[in-house]
C-alpha cells in the first residue's frame, strides 16, 4: 500500500510527502503557478514511466536477460474520439490518451524482444490507469 499527503502551500504550490520524501507539485506559470515544480499531469507521467523502467528492468533481471538502456517518454493528450485511432470504434467525445515511445537497447533474440514487448505495458501504474481506479474519496472541515 502507498500512502502520502499533500499540502497547499501558497498560490498553487503543493508539498507533496510519503513516510521517506518530499518534493512540490505546481502549475507552469501561464496557468497562474509559479512552476516551482511539476503539474500533476507531469507527476502522473513520471509516475508511469518509473514504473515502467523498474518493470522492464525487474524482468530482465530476472530472467537473466541484459539491458543496455531503457528510455521511456510519455504523452498525454485529449482528443476527439474519432480522431483517435487507439480507441474502441464506440467511443464517442473527448477521450483522454497517454501515448508512449519505448526504447530498449541491448542484444536480444527474437522471443526476447517480443516477451520485452508485452512487458512494456504490464508495470503496476499501466495496468491501473488501463483499468480505472475506484475511488473513496471523504472530505472534511476543520
Amino acid at each position: 500500500m502507498s500512502t502520502l499527503t499533500a499540502s497547499l502551500t501558497t498560490g498553487t504550490q503543493v508539498k507533496i510527502a510519503t513516510e521517506t520524501h518530499e518534493w512540490l507539485a505546481d502549475e507552469p506559470l501561464t496557468k497562474g503557478g509559479t512552476d516551482i515544480g511539476p503539474n500533476p499531469y507531469d507527476l502522473l507521467l513520471g509516475s508511469l514511466a518509473a514504473c515502467t523502467c523498474i518493470t522492464m528492468s525487474l524482468y530482465a533481471q530476472h530472467k537473466g536477460i541484459e539491458l543496455d538502456s531503457v528510455t521511456v517518454s510519455f504523452e498525454f493528450d485529449r482528443v476527439q474520439a474519432e480522431d483517435c485511432e487507439e480507441c474502441d470504434e464506440d467511443d464517442k467525445g473527448l477521450m483522454e490518451r497517454i501515448r508512449s515511445d519505448i526504447k530498449i537497447k541491448g542484444s536480444f533474440d527474437e522471443a526476447q524482444k517480443k516477451r520485452l514487448t508485452q512487458i512494456a505495458s504490464r508495470c503496476p501504474v499501466h495496468k491501473t490507469l488501463a483499468q480505472g481506479v475506484v475511488f473513496g474519496d471523504n472530505v472534511s472541515f476543520e
